[in-house]
């Protein structure tokens, strides 16, 4: 397997789990650094590697007056800001090939989104930056069809990739998890992610926004790591109720710390098995 390098953080062959996580979108530069120096805390307190999320602008969205975020020129801003603070990588969403160039000059890892997985041009212009490329498995999907989207990346010459797994469309308005799909993607060679929190949404589930169920992220995640993935991306928030964008799905904060506790613990036992 290849091992994915962001900064000082390897994902993959036998190195420790890693954490992404953040909110869904930047909401305000005060409230999105808030929320990733908390994650940090904890993740420091648990020695768990971590990489800060949050979307400068969510473009698949249920409602075309849906919150968005501030946008690709202020949201990179305060990335940048939250990077050099809290000294972490971070993640954001690409949703074009124009954003490609300004986004790599911040961003440490380069994130398609799962409705735009498909698109070729997206992922190419991606994978020439040389920046890590996080491809998210799309609902429509099978595991097995990640092969061509890593072989699109691989063209540009581009070995640092990571495939995540975000749920697979079941009926109207849900998602499931086929856990097969976890060590079918790592059989691929390289590091796989899973999406704990959008694997609970229910796409469009509240008419103009997407609902969601986040009863079931524990048990969702702790499944994945007794399965083997190699890093957990979790969507965050103080006050999920009041989140602009996806509160439904997202954890509180206090659930984030036993949680990962749990995980740890299992990842323990997994890892004496590989």
């Amino acid at each position: 397997m290849n091992a994915v390098t962001v900064q000082n953080i390897s994902i993959g062959k036998k190195n420790p789990l890693v954490l992404i996580a953040g909110p869904c979108v930047i909401e305000s530069p005060e409230r999105t650094l808030k929320i990733g120096q908390a994650v940090k805390e904890i993740a420091d307190r648990l020695g768990i590697p971590y990489i800060f999320k949050a979307s400068y602008d969510k473009a698949n969205r249920s409602s075309f007056k849906s919150f968005r975020g501030p946008g690709i020129e202020d949201g990179l801003a305060i990335l940048a800001k939250i990077k050099e603070e809290l000294k972490v990588p971070v993640l954001s969403d690409i949703h074009s090939i124009e954003q490609v160039d300004p986004a790599a000059s911040v961003l440490d890892v380069m994130q398609i989104p799962a409705f735009l997985c498909r698109q070729t041009d997206l992922v190419y212009k991606a994978a020439t930056t040389q920046k890590p490329v996080n491809v998210k498995k799309g609902q429509f999907l099978s595991p097995n069809d990640m092969k061509n989207v890593i072989q699109k990346i691989r063209e540009a010459g581009n070995e640092n990739i990571l495939l995540t797994e975000r749920g697979a469309t079941f009926g109207y308005n849900n998602l499931v998890v086929d856990m097969r799909s976890l060590p079918i993607m790592r059989s691929f060679g390289f590091p796989v992610v899973f999406d704990a929190t959008h694997s609970v949404q229910l796409p469009g589930g509240a008419g103009t926004t997407s609902s969601g169920q986040r009863e079931y992220v524990e048990y969702l995640t702790r499944a994945a790591v007794a399965a083997g993935v190699d890093a957990l991306f979790m969507e965050v928030h103080d006050n999920p109720a009041e989140a602009l964008s996806d509160g439904p799905n997202m954890l509180y904060l206090e659930q984030i710390e036993p949680l990962l506790k749990d995980v740890l613990a299992i990842d323990a036992v997994v890892r004496k098995h590989k």
